[in-house]
């Protein structure tokens, strides 16, 4: 990969890395619904760059089993320590808010809930259920957590049957240690391989740039992504959310994000979004298609 500066100092954004404002008369809608009834989406809460594109579609992402995670990954910016007790109204709560917002194709995620006996599957699997009865022409995508591979709390994600299921894998084999402490690299292979077996139709999986990564880990871990029947990647800048997480190594040029996508697609998987910009729910509507 092409470094946009060679060096370990602290590298300012490139250009190709600035964001439009979200504008437009669905976003604005949305945003006003958002605030009257304070609904809680990741797309505000994580400050998402491509918010007001993903809205003005009629797509958004909401988290469940809320904000404190068992994990300490360090590329993210959710908070770590002792989780929330369980909001079993949650599913209902989700469900009413994608009924008001109107959404055409929602995205469900989570923090790591190591610290409960079924790893939170039982709220996963509860929240599809009540999606589905509140708003059934809604398609769904579930990115979900490892559940630190228990098949039978991979089974109520299957049972739910979204019509997308995702797992991210985030970076190449070498550097998962560093970058997703508690996780596995090939232990999340496993889990896209198990899901796919067990009949899900559409299997994602994402993985962020700048980490350290060479171009030939990049391509092999779309290999592996590959070989484990994964039909969706998603390509995307790392970003450091703040001076306490993994530093950016380098800035990735739109045309290496460009090469990525095309070599995705010769490889057979039915889509590829890669861009500096592009996050895990980056025009995920048309991932079911």
């Amino acid at each position: 990969m092409e470094s946009v500066i060679d060096n370990n100092l602290p590298i300012s954004k490139p250009k190709w890395l600035k964001v439009k404002l979200p504008i437009g008369e669905k976003y604005t809608e949305l945003r006003g619904l958002v605030d009257k009834y304070k609904l809680n989406t990741i797309c505000t809460s994580g400050s998402c760059p491509n918010m007001g594109e993903c809205w003005g579609e009629g797509t958004a992402t909401f988290m469940i089993l809320g904000n404190i995670c068992t994990r300490s990954c360090g590329f993210c910016g959710v908070k770590t320590g002792r989780p929330e007790t369980v909001d079993w109204d949650e599913p209902e709560k989700v469900a009413r808010s994608i009924k008001i917002m109107n959404i055409k194709h929602a995205v469900i995620t989570s923090v790591d809930r190591d610290d409960l006996k079924d790893g939170g599957s039982i709220i996963w699997y509860e929240t599809v259920k009540a999606i589905r009865r509140m708003n059934p022409e809604t398609t769904l995508e579930t990115l979900i957590p490892d559940f630190q591979g228990n098949e039978s709390q991979l089974d109520r994600i299957v049972d739910a049957n979204p019509e997308v299921v995702s797992h991210n894998v985030e970076t190449v084999r070498r550097l998962t240690r560093e970058v997703r402490i508690q996780a596995k690299y090939d232990r999340s292979l496993e889990v896209l391989r198990y899901l796919k077996e067990k009949g899900i139709n559409r299997t994602k999986s994402g993985i962020m740039l700048g980490l350290g990564e060479t171009e030939e880990e990049v391509i092999q871990t779309m290999r592996d992504l590959r070989n484990a029947n994964v039909d969706v990647v998603t390509i995307g800048q790392y970003l450091q959310p703040s001076k306490k997480h993994l530093p950016v190594k380098e800035f990735i040029r739109p045309e290496q994000f460009e090469k990525y996508q095309k070599i995705g697609l010769e490889m057979g998987f039915r889509h590829v979004e890669s861009g500096a910009l592009v996050r895990s729910s980056y025009k995920a509507a048309k991932h079911i298609l």
